[in-house]
């Protein structure tokens, strides 16, 4: 399922009715078909209030949705139950009820549907298995870890066979060795059911390890587009370059990047996949009156690829150490200078 978004825009009022708040601002952007895509933002950036657009769970002020080439958000109140039965939607909450199983929470969107019991419990087993929860089916939510209630979660929003699975901040109530596993299943489900997945989060580690597409949004607007590879290679927005340049500072999550001095590390150098196994530096220093440090270094594994990373010093003539930078521009790496 293909979502296009032609320039949306979403203004709230405060209730005491004296102050607008512009939400989304004419964001135009194609989510591919069968693809998990990222919408990544600070908290009040707008992704959420984007979300809910793009899910039908809210009208625009102006601008269309379109679900395969079809405009959804102009659809009459019949229509539009219909298509949202059609629509799965995962928390940060889980969103779950106390007073059910964990099969009951499973089996609550089909019996709004009306599905025959026989139908429903058979669905149940179903997800159960894909979630690997079998043994789980009778248990209270009270009695399931914070990753059994998001597994249980994603069952429930798969009952109806969706086309498209909404994910708002799905794991940032997860430690990190728990968000891996969950990931690593939405993988497996959209690959299994060929499903339009779209991840919402402030965290670009999900996107990283997720994704193959993201929209990063900012104060509304539309910022940066592209595939995750590239825009890990070459992010062009301060606010993209900031959420990549956080990735690391949580040693457990990303032990591949090591960083053995805190001083220094004036340039920044990206390494794309094909030349994280190349002698560059070396073949650098016999071209070059350069010395250099590194200081830091490490490799990310995006989805589909890696990026290598390394903050390094360059010490001798400035003229000198412009011609090194052009030189790893022309080698095909990507070289910032951080101070």
């Amino acid at each position: 399922m293909e979502i296009e978004l032609k320039n949306l825009s979403k203004t709230y009022v405060s209730a005491d009715g004296l102050t607008e708040v512009k939400a989304v601002d004419d964001i135009s952007l194609k989510i591919p078909s069968n693809e998990i895509f990222g919408i990544i933002g600070r908290s009040g950036a707008g992704k959420s209030s984007l979300v809910r657009l793009v899910s039908m769970m809210e009208r625009p002020d102006s601008g269309e949705v379109l679900y395969d080439g079809l405009r959804v958000d102009n659809l009459e109140e019949k229509e539009l139950v219909l298509r949202r039965r059609r629509i799965g939607m995962i928390f940060q909450n889980f969103n779950l009820f106390s007073s059910r199983s964990a099969g009951q929470n499973i089996a609550y969107p089909m019996e709004i549907c009306g599905l025959p019991k026989d139908e429903i419990n058979k669905r149940v087993d179903e997800l159960l298995e894909i979630v690997e929860l079998s043994d789980r089916k009778d248990a209270r939510i009270s009695t399931l870890s914070g990753g059994q209630k998001q597994r249980i979660a994603i069952a429930r929003a798969l009952a109806n066979k969706p086309d498209i699975l909404f994910c708002d901040e799905a794991t940032s109530a997860l430690d990190p060795q728990t968000t891996k596993s969950i990931l690593n299943l939405i993988r497996k489900i959209q690959t299994q059911m060929n499903l339009t997945v779209v991840m919402i989060t402030h965290q670009m580690e999900v996107v990283r390890d997720a994704c193959s597409q993201v929209a990063v949004i900012s104060e509304g607007h539309l910022v940066e587009q592209g595939l995750v590879n590239d825009i890990f290679l070459n992010p062009k927005s301060p606010v993209t370059k900031e959420f990549i340049s956080n990735i690391g500072s949580n040693q457990r999550e990303t032990e591949s990047f090591v960083r053995w001095s805190h001083e220094g590390g004036a340039f920044e150098l990206t390494f794309p996949s094909n030349l994280q196994g190349e002698p560059v530096l070396s073949r650098l220093s016999k071209q070059f009156d350069v010395d250099f440090n590194i200081r830091a270094a490490g490799v990310q594994q995006l989805t589909e690829s890696s990026v290598g990373k390394m903050l390094i010093d360059f010490t001798g003539d400035e003229a000198e150490i412009e011609k090194v930078c052009a030189y790893l521009v022309e080698q095909g790496l990507l070289v910032s200078r951080i101070s």
